[in-house]
């Protein structure tokens, strides 16, 4: 709730909610008096929309920035099958919950659709028309045209335990089965407007021919000169005659009026391709008032040239154990859920890392309420509502990796927004951090398993459940990625090979800190780790460099 706020504040109209919400938080957030638009059908991510640096990490292609990959899709398992697809999640639908989402006032709908067939798209959308008109709908075809197994509504319900699936053999062959089907679905164009004509046919002048739509568009159009009429001359039922011929387009006809001359004569071929050109002038109009124009500046924003240098070492703990090592850095970052069993003796280190993934935000605000009891004055930002809970709490607020930060127009802004320092994106270069033009400090993350997923829906306990949870999930290659499991309200599938750059220390320019993101290392590596960063370490194996060198698509 506190993000679509926030949004509200800075004026945004709409936000589009997260795919992983459940009925009763889409309820709560569409009660704030913003506009709210949800996905109804089409492909879940296993990861939550913006956290998902999986594809980014194996093949350089951004799931955030829109060109995932879907690595996902292929074999990751908890257990011992290496066939199984431990990632893959159903198709979302929702068609049997639109009067419920309607009571809500949810104001968009919006439908998966990018890539897919056009016969994928025409079915879709029909059904969620049937399903908002209130009649009923062919499941049946929506699954043959496309599923994976089926479908699920286990985020909207809270219904986790059958939302996996993958493509089969069946849900292939299913789809020629309705094809021809589903093509009387988009074979003509449904009507959406009227359009009314204005005929004015004068001698020794061109035709002309006014079009004008329901929604105030108006076209005009000049013909030939009008001849002198050998038999009948034009007249208004003619004129409705030939331009009601709107066939294949969204208009319906709305009625002419004419001005005739008397004893002139325009011929049927000349008013239909009147009529057609003016349709087609009226079409671009519309597309003209639907299309936002945006004025983009190469202005970069004013912030003063100075060189930021690294004065800073933090060091994140994943376990209670780390905490002690974990003081020889400047900085500690503590999660939230480990904050009740530290016994701190210097919280004035600490920054609380609040849960990336927010269930309750009210019992999240209360604990950070009791941390700032206990002299907790910092606190990290993975999204936007944070930076609204932590300005009305009176935290000072650090931005963190999941805020995806890769441009100097976003730490302007966040700057204005209460940050007094970021995290710059792991997608990006060092050539390119070093670019940044920030009025904050910024800082990267320079160790450390990272994190590439961070789900809701549990894949381990999916699969062999929690009581054989080994803490990791198998890739085909035979790779393990560690999972960290968050209070069982979401867990993050981190990378099998750690970020190392101690003995490139020389590399990294114009920032101010350097993050050491500890997971499943036990103190002793955790003391290591911190000094060879602050004198430079040697090389090592079975490392890796992130995308530190590499970067994204």
């Amino acid at each position: 709730p506190s993000g679509a706020l926030l949004a509200k504040e800075m004026r945004f109209k709409r936000v589009v909610l997260a795919r992983e919400l459940s009925e009763k938080q889409i309820n709560e957030i569409s009660q704030l008096g913003i506009e709210t638009e949800i996905f109804v059908h089409g492909a879940l991510c296993m990861s939550v929309s913006g956290q998902c640096y999986m594809s980014a990490m194996i093949g350089q292609r951004s799931a955030n920035r829109g060109l995932c990959a879907q690595p996902c899709r292929l074999p990751f398992s908890a257990g011992s099958s290496r066939d199984y697809c431990g990632l893959s999640l159903k198709d979302l639908s929702l068609t049997d919950h639109i009067d419920a989402i309607r009571k809500m006032g949810v104001t968009s709908l919006k439908i998966e659709g990018r890539m897919k067939r056009p016969e994928y798209v025409a079915a879709a959308v029909s059904a969620f028309r049937s399903a908002v008109d209130g009649l009923s709908v062919d499941t049946e075809m929506l699954r043959a045209v496309f599923s994976r197994s089926g479908f699920t509504d286990g985020y909207f319900t809270g219904r986790y335990s059958n939302m996996f699936g993958t493509r089969q053999k069946e849900d292939v062959t299913a789809a020629k089965t309705v094809i021809p089907e589903i093509h009387g679905l988009y074979r003509a164009e449904r009507k959406v407007t009227e359009v009314s004509f204005e005929a004015k046919i004068k001698a020794d002048k061109p035709v002309m021919l006014k079009a004008y739509d329901s929604d105030g568009n108006i076209a005009e159009i000049s013909g030939d000169i009008p001849q002198t009429a050998i038999n009948k001359p034009c007249d208004k039922a003619f004129l409705e005659r030939q331009l009601s011929k709107l066939g294949d387009t969204v208009y319906s006809f709305g009625g002419v009026t004419a001005d005739i001359g008397d004893g002139l004569a325009v011929s049927a071929g000349a008013l239909n391709e009147l009529r057609r050109n003016a349709v087609a002038a009226l079409n671009e109009k519309r597309i003209a008032a639907n299309t936002p124009v945006y004025t983009i500046s190469d202005r970069l924003p004013e912030t003063q040239d100075s060189q930021q240098n690294m004065s800073e070492i933090r060091a994140r703990i994943s376990d209670r154990s780390q905490l002690d090592a974990a003081m020889a850095a400047d900085r500690v970052i503590v999660p939230l859920e480990l904050l009740s069993d530290c016994d701190i003796i210097d919280v004035s280190r600490i920054i609380v890392e609040p849960p990336r993934f927010i269930m309750n935000e009210n019992e999240v605000r209360e604990k950070l309420e009791k941390a700032k009891s206990l002299g907790v004055s910092d606190m990290m930002c993975n999204n936007i509502a944070y930076l609204k809970i932590g300005k009305e709490l009176g935290i000072t607020l650090h931005g963190d990796f999941g805020m995806n930060v890769s441009n100097s127009y976003s730490t302007a802004k966040l700057e204005k927004l209460g940050l007094c320092d970021i995290t710059l994106s792991f997608e990006m270069k060092l050539s390119q951090s070093e670019k940044i033009k920030s009025p904050v400090k910024t800082g990267i993350i320079a160790y450390g398993r990272l994190p590439l997923m961070l789900t809701k829906n549990c894949p381990v306990k999916n699969e062999v459940g929690c009581g054989k949870c080994r803490k990791t999930l198998t890739d085909r290659t035979g790779r393990e990625c560690k999972i960290e499991c968050h209070e069982k309200e979401y867990v993050e599938i981190l990378n099998s090979q750690k970020l190392y750059l101690a003995d490139r220390l020389s590399e990294i320019c114009n920032v101010s800190f350097m993050t050491l993101y500890f997971t499943d290392e036990t103190p002793e590596c955790v003391s290591k780790t911190i000094e060879s960063y602050r004198t430079g370490g040697g090389k090592q194996e079975n490392i890796t460099r992130g995308l530190c060198y590499r970067g994204v698509m």
